[in-house]
């Protein structure tokens, strides 16, 4: 967990003083990603994905609605629910943000020798797995 903990603290750093604009908080960032990945989800399901509490969920959505990155809409089933869609400037954020990271680590794996590089590359696979066991078992 550490070196999990120390992976994300040094790419949150390095891409800040990378990308000054890059301020969003990491619960929007990840709300995002789930709403790039489920389109038009509602309150109750974004924050049973992401195991917060709907009022919490609600804050930051209506933050992010303020800041122009997400907009709600009625729900077609039901009118007292809202679904939230990534706006154009929310998926423009997301794009950056996920392409500095991308940046960031090819930056650090061009720094390792070929069999750093090689043994990361063969641990993703095993890695996604792990994570996605993690991801059903929440």
């Amino acid at each position: 967990t550490d070196t999990v903990t120390r992976l994300r603290r040094v790419l949150r750093s390095s891409i800040r003083s990378d990308f000054p604009w890059e301020r969003l908080p990491m619960a929007q960032v990840e709300l995002m990603q789930g709403l790039a990945e489920h389109p038009g989800s509602g309150i109750r399901e974004l924050a049973s994905t992401h195991r917060l509490a709907p009022n919490t969920v609600s804050n930051l959505v209506q933050q992010m609605v303020v800041a122009g990155l997400v907009e709600r809409r009625p729900s077609d089933d039901d009118r007292r629910a809202v679904s939230v869609e990534l706006t154009d400037l929310g998926r423009a954020h997301l794009t950056e943000w996920l392409e500095a990271h991308r940046v960031r680590l090819a930056s650090g794996l061009d720094d390792l020798d070929t069999d750093d590089q090689a043994a990361i590359g063969a641990a993703l696979p095993a890695l996604a797995r792990f994570v996605a066991a993690l991801e059903r078992d929440l």
